[in-house]
């Protein structure tokens, strides 16, 4: 199959961090420290590469609150500096159930052109699922995330090569902002951590699927060895938006000059210009939008951050009212409403693989089969051609990896039948 994808690594490596819902307000604060500016408050030794330097901007950061946790991916030296010291603060037991991941990882963009909407995830997730390399999918509006381990860059690098991907050194300026909703993944850890790991298997990893059959019949047999059932709540639904870029945002505030300063004797004098700092270069309005949201302990909420991308939301549509004008896709009446269906995956090793691409693969062969969209076949050029209908756009599928915890992201229409399939495949006969 031939892709047309561009790949670009970002910098840094990543943490993975798990926090039960019941301990959510107890953390919040080094959240929100997480997600606004480190300056006074910034340990001396803070490794400062997780943000680029002209804005201060997170490399890239995931905060995202579920049914089933509170879920962040961040650089290892937020996780060291910010989180293990008030996970030490915690009551013995309490800070046993706040998990850091334990390996290293790194995360890349990719930017997808032309690609089938419905088929996209299982299309980036499939070459590496198929190489059992593990990995972590989140969505955003504007690009597709995927997290490997350290280890594994290599043999990402060679099996997307070998699969018509192509690498960028640099940030590349050709490729404009378009709305997919895509999905993506990520996800790292600090090393040498004294505090609570995610789970790992000693035992070598089973041969890897020869075929994509094979790796969708071995996604769902360890699926349902380990009683994972799909459900979604009742009521919840999604829009997924974007902040506004900054160069449309910012207008004048780093010009506009202060209109009082101080002079030599303590008194203010007006026209002088101020250091520019990290809120004239943000929207202050959409920040104001996300510690609100955070701070409401929401159902369900997501917010990434990512060097070149504009901040990107996938949140409870009753969210959508609080951030004002300040985002860009969404809206509190009409527009496409998203239904997340959730997999409980925190029975599996986190090493497990092929589950985005498993799960993703067989819900859109299901349901293109149900709305009478043809499979697309390969042609003599080794290109793709097939026959699709006015339904095909409605089959689109976003995934959000969570650390423990996986969804799966359709239209609301589509999502019922989506519910049917996986049901029909995950749960044994009198659940």
């Amino acid at each position: 199959m031939a892709l047309t994808a561009q790949v670009h690594f970002l910098d840094g490596t990543l943490s993975l961090i798990h926090i039960p819902l019941s301990l959510y307000p107890t953390l919040l604060q080094p959240i929100l420290r997480l997600l606004l500016p480190q300056s006074r408050g910034s340990p001396p030794d803070l490794n400062l590469d997780s943000l680029t330097l002209d804005s201060s901007q997170h490399g890239f950061l995931n905060i995202s609150v579920t049914p089933l946790e509170c879920s962040i991916v961040c650089h290892s030296s937020w996780a060291k500096t910010i989180f293990e010291p008030a996970i030490k603060q915690l009551p013995r037991d309490a800070a046993k159930t706040v998990i850091i991941s334990k390996d290293d990882y790194v995360v890349f963009s990719v930017i997808s052109v032309g690609m089938d909407a419905g088929s996209r995830v299982a299309d980036l997730t499939s070459p590496l699922a198929l190489a059992n390399i593990p990995l972590f999918f989140i969505t955003t509006y504007y690009s597709d995330f995927i997290l490997v381990p350290v280890k594994d860059r290599q043999a990402v690098e060679n099996t997307l090569l070998s699969r018509g991907f192509v690498f960028s050194e640099d940030n590349d300026d050709n490729f404009p902002f378009t709305s997919p909703y895509s999905t993506n993944h990520g996800r790292r850890a600090s090393q040498g951590s004294s505090l609570n790991e995610l789970p790992t298997t000693a035992r070598q990893q089973p041969p890897p699927p020869s075929a994509i059959p094979e790796l969708q019949e071995r996604t769902f047999d360890n699926l349902k060895k380990r009683n994972v059932v799909p459900y979604v709540e009742q009521g919840l639904l999604l829009v997924q938006c974007s902040g506004r870029q900054e160069n449309n945002m910012i207008g004048g505030y780093s010009e506009r000059p202060s209109t009082f300063q101080t002079n030599g004797h303590g008194s203010r004098n007006r026209h002088s210009a101020h250091k520019p700092c990290w809120a004239d270069t943000v929207d202050t309005k959409l920040y104001t939008g996300l510690v609100s949201a955070l701070v409401s302990q929401p159902r369900f909420f997501s917010i990434t951050l990512a060097q070149d991308d504009p901040p990107s939301l996938l949140l409870d549509r009753e969210l959508v009212g609080i951030f004002g004008d300040s985002l860009v896709g969404a809206t509190t009446e009409g527009g496409v409403s998203l239904v997340p269906i959730f997999l409980d995956l925190s029975s599996l090793p986190i090493e497990a693989t092929g589950i985005v691409s498993g799960v993703a693969g067989t819900l859109v062969k299901e349901l293109k089969e149900q709305y009478g969209v043809v499979a697309e076949e390969e042609d003599g050029g080794g290109g793709r051609r097939g026959r699709g209908s006015a339904q095909e756009e409605e089959l689109e599928l976003s995934f959000l990896s969570t650390v423990r915890a996986g969804a799966v992201i359709l239209g609301e229409e589509v999502s019922i039948r989506a519910m049917e399939a996986l049901r029909r495949v995950l749960v044994r006969e009198g659940k």
